[in-house]
């Protein structure tokens, strides 16, 4: 590519000038730009002064490349983007691809468009912005923040976060790049479709129906523990039931084979097996023409039954459309 020295040489500083800012603070790690490209410049001012003055100068460049490393040299992410407009503290990408490299896992992080600040080292991603995990966990959304140092993810944004059984629908979230750990703030819907058994694989633990919940939000996914907990005017929807709550906490675990899975799979609480589901706060279970209210409700995926505490309240509709009160204890 061929530049005015002038121009090239401040391109060159600017560029060195700027990678330390985003290095780890670790010595070991190290951050560096490549590119190649026409370098047509696109500044309409021609004139030597404003040539020599590249913040105020605008660089396209056909492919551009931001990577980090970590302890012994190990790449611990990077950034790409097929073409890129380089503007004072900012670089506008597009068709964006970045790489998370864990310990555990990877993540990837791709958009058709992007805003990588060269001062802070945040990205803001824009159109069809889509992160998977080497999981199989995936989320899609409109626009993310991505703090990479911070290790957060943020948006405002409609998010649906899918794996295998379970899908998720909110708006607005914020948490861990690789979705281990998130929110999704309000208007949250989650699905889990119904699992068919066969002879190789009888699990009493997967869900034999569609099972749907739905609150105002927040909604806190943690793989770590295995639980998702759903906060105001909850509303779980099975078959034969309907449960109402302020809040609830839904555990999962990967069977009977292994009641106690190890904390950080995501594979196993978006597999859609429930363990149990503890409901607490102005507590309405409907069944039929039966209604229950208590303080808590615990339900056990392994033998199907709820359990009521905290003054527990049953109405029972008889054939003849009468109903009758019927509190006990818990």
């Amino acid at each position: 590519m061929t530049f005015k020295v002038g121009l090239f040489t401040a391109l060159v500083l600017a560029l060195a000038i700027s990678v330390p800012v985003f290095a780890k603070e670790s010595g070991q790690n190290k951050g560096f730009f490549s590119w190649k490209g026409s370098g047509a410049e696109k500044n309409k001012a021609a004139d030597k002064k404003k040539d020599e003055q590249l913040d105020e100068a605008e660089q396209q460049i056909n492919e551009f490349n931001l990577a980090g490393y970590g302890e012994k040299g190990k790449k611990d992410w990077d950034i790409s983007g097929e073409s890129a407009d380089i503007m004072n503290e900012t670089v506008e990408l597009q068709k964006v691809v970045g790489n998370l490299y864990g310990k555990e896992e990877d993540v990837k992080l791709t958009a058709d468009k992007g805003a990588f600040n060269r001062a802070d080292g945040k990205m803001n991603l824009r159109e069809n912005v889509v992160i998977t995990s080497s999981s199989g966990t995936k989320m899609v959304t409109d626009s993310l923040d991505w703090d990479r140092k911070a290790q957060v993810v943020t948006t405002t944004d409609v998010v649906n976060i899918e794996n295998k059984d379970m899908t998720v629908v909110g708006k607005g979230a914020h948490g861990e790049p690789n979705l281990k750990k998130i929110s999704l703030e309000k208007d949250v819907k989650l699905d889990i479709k119904p699992v068919a058994q066969t002879a190789e694989s009888d699990d009493p633990l997967a869900s034999q129906e569609k099972v749907e919940v739905i609150c105002d939000g927040p909604l806190e996914i943690d793989y770590q523990n295995n639980c998702a907990t759903f906060r105001n005017n909850v509303v779980v929807t099975r078959a034969d039931s309907t449960i109402y709550s302020d809040k609830m906490d839904v555990y999962f675990i990967t069977g009977k084979k292994n009641p106690a899975p190890e904390q950080g799979d995501a594979k196993k609480l978006a597999g859609g097996k429930i363990d149990k589901i503890v409901a607490s706060g102005n507590v309405k279970v409907v069944q039929g023409g039966n209604i229950s209210y208590s303080q808590e409700a615990i339900y056990s995926a392994a033998d199907r039954k709820i359990i009521l505490t905290g003054r527990p309240k049953l109405v029972i509709t008889t054939t003849g459309g009468d109903q009758g009160d019927a509190p006990f204890g818990n």
